[in-house]
């Protein structure tokens, strides 16, 4: 691969969702991704196959709806993003918690 694609495939991936929800997922070989909102499934698989060195078995998103917030006086919207959920295969993991 070239440097502007492997660049690209860096940028997709913004942070893992840890939720009470998501750790649950864990024990089905499922983890939960933010990820850029213009990005197909496709493209968000093979990010997800690049950067951990993994095999996927299956994408899912969702485009989560806004939600207003208020702080003092000023009313606003939190930013919109988009979740993946992937589903790997069964011999491979992601060590998303550091052991200390």
């Amino acid at each position: 691969m070239d440097k502007k694609k492997i660049r690209q495939l860096l940028t997709i991936i913004k942070k893992p969702i840890i939720t009470d929800k998501t750790t649950k997922l864990l024990e089905n070989n499922q983890y939960c991704f933010q990820v850029d909102h213009k990005v197909k499934k496709s493209i968000i698989k093979e990010a997800i196959e690049y950067i951990f060195n993994v095999k996927v078995k299956q994408v899912n998103t969702c485009h989560k709806p806004l939600k207003k917030r208020t702080v003092n006086r000023f009313t606003g919207y939190q930013r919109h993003y988009k979740k993946a959920i992937v589903t790997l295969s069964k011999n491979d993991k992601i060590n998303l918690f550091s052991e200390n």
